[in-house]
């Protein structure tokens, strides 16, 4: 271990707090974890990169049906269709809040839309997606809109023999295509709300139904164990939905957004998450710098 470890971080109780629990998973003793052991698992949306207005899969998602829209008219009666052609908020903040409902009809939409695509085909679409569309606040590609202190986690963590996974309620397909280059994390350790897929003429093509159910609340722990046969002693979230992977973790770390100026301040859709910390002494950061917007801002315990 060096000072150069988590350096943009601030140098205060959540810093500690990490080192000292890694320090103490590799070190013979009470804390030793074995590596086999080892697993480390975060949320994306609102932990990895931002997730304000709209996790950023649905910017991707309703351009795609913005476009069958015009080409069917008849689609605009259907729900999530009609509520992007009326605007419907009500309905987008229950997307935010990461209804169950509402996603349902969001996935079954997401189905029909890649259904019988290839993973080289959807990969595609998702690519012109990331190189060409900007973010509105920042004028930036979404993907750059990583934060930088997590990626330094991420980093310290494989560096002590962490495997890092990341489980998101978001699609696993749609996280794969960046996942290497963005977070260093291979595909295979990327869990998510998945397609499932068909061996069809030689090819691997999506089919129209999801595979294991929502990769939300319960969902999180039970798709990490399904894929790792462990649970994961390191995770990070910042929602109600990641309330129980947090709770299946030794050490929990919950980001809070406080910060409208270098990104978004916000607490909706937290507030469960943010009592469960205070009542279990989970270590909680504020004050997120945006890989994008340089790495001299601080991430710190909040008092």
């Amino acid at each position: 271990m060096t000072c150069t470890v988590l350096a943009s971080w601030n140098d205060g109780a959540a810093k500690r707090a990490v080192i000292e629990f890694v320090t103490s998973a590799v070190t013979p003793g009470e804390g030793f974890v074995e590596i086999a052991d080892r697993i480390a698992a975060f949320d994306n949306d609102g932990t990895l990169w931002s997730e304000q207005p709209l996790p950023p899969q649905f910017d991707f998602v309703f351009r795609k049906w913005g476009e069958e829209v015009a080409a069917d008219h008849s689609l605009a009666a259907v729900q999530p269709y009609k509520a992007l052609v009326e605007k419907d908020n009500a309905f987008f903040a229950r997307v935010e809040a990461q209804d169950p409902e509402v996603i349902e009809t969001l996935l079954a939409a997401f189905s029909r839309s890649w259904a019988g695509t290839t993973p080289a085909e959807f990969d595609a679409q998702v690519r012109v997606w990331l190189e060409t569309v900007r973010q509105p606040k920042f004028d930036v590609p979404y993907v750059e809109l990583v934060y930088a202190p997590m990626l330094e986690l991420i980093e310290y963590l494989k560096d002590n023999d962490f495997r890092v996974f990341v489980c998101s309620g978001g699609g696993r397909d749609f996280m794969r295509v960046f996942a290497e280059e963005t977070w260093g994390i291979y595909k295979e350790n990327v869990i998510g709300t998945a397609a499932d897929y068909h061996y069809l003429n030689g090819s691997i093509v999506r089919a129209e139904h999801g595979l294991g159910g929502l990769d939300i609340g319960p969902g999180k722990p039970e798709h990490i164990f399904a894929t790792t046969g462990r649970l994961p002693v390191f995770a990070g979230g910042n929602a109600d939905v990641d309330i129980e992977m947090l709770e299946t973790a030794t050490f929990a770390l919950l980001v809070n957004h406080d910060d409208d100026e270098r990104e978004f301040a916000y607490t909706s859709n937290a507030e469960k998450l943010v009592e469960r910390a205070k009542e279990r002494g989970w270590t909680m950061v504020y004050n997120i710098p945006l890989r994008s917007r340089g790495t001299s801002g601080e991430m710190s315990l909040g008092e």
